[in-house]
């Protein structure tokens, strides 16, 4: 799926992408932990991928990017750097992020934004993979009804009328509520067929 236009290679590795926020958006969002799991594809089966790095990125509770300048419905985050970071991949493919539930912007669903990227020796890209995650509207019609998310309104795009999701009902996060405090856990895996 498309990157879309608020990308940032910031260079942040960190599992925490709330790290340093004091934005409201953020600091008061649903707490999200979700892993994401690499896995190559081939004939015979599929095969973790470590030392992968996975960027996020992903609007907060009112719907606002960090590292971006002001228009598109959002204010001027430049130079911020919340909700936004990369992990690498360990042996068994996984990557962990602490973040929060993203909130909503006009035109779009719900969503994460996910590029999975492999370097040469020289630090040159030598492959790349872009797409974005997404949630049940279910969860979503929940999560929006709760603090802050609430103080925006009704959200004018649900899955089913995005096109960018386009009923990709694989790029769902596997969402279960957090054990013993608020909030979710998720998961996904990503299924990437490499060059040879």
């Amino acid at each position: 799926m498309m990157e879309g236009p608020f990308f940032v290679d910031a260079g942040l590795n960190r599992s925490d992408l709330t790290a340093g926020a004091t934005k409201a958006g953020v600091i008061q969002g649903l707490p999200l932990v979700f892993n994401i799991d690499l896995a190559s594809v081939r004939a015979t089966g599929c095969v973790p991928i470590a030392g992968m790095q996975v960027d996020v990125w992903h609007a907060d509770a009112t719907g606002e990017y960090s590292g971006v300048a002001s228009g598109a419905g959002q204010s001027n985050a430049a130079g911020q750097a919340f909700l936004r970071g990369y992990q690498v991949s360990d042996a068994n493919g996984r990557v962990t992020f602490r973040t929060i539930y993203p909130g909503w912007y006009p035109g779009r669903t719900i969503h994460i934004h996910v590029k999975a990227r492999l370097f040469n020796a020289a630090g040159n890209t030598t492959y790349v993979f872009t797409s974005q995650l997404f949630f049940d509207d279910a969860i979503n019609d929940k999560v929006m009804a709760t603090p802050p998310y609430n103080t925006r309104g009704m959200r004018n795009v649900r899955n089913a009328g995005e096109n960018i999701y386009g009923n990709a009902t694989r790029a769902l996060v596997d969402l279960r509520p957090a054990d013993g405090s608020r909030g979710y856990m998720g998961a996904v895996t990503l299924g990437l067929r490499q060059p040879a």
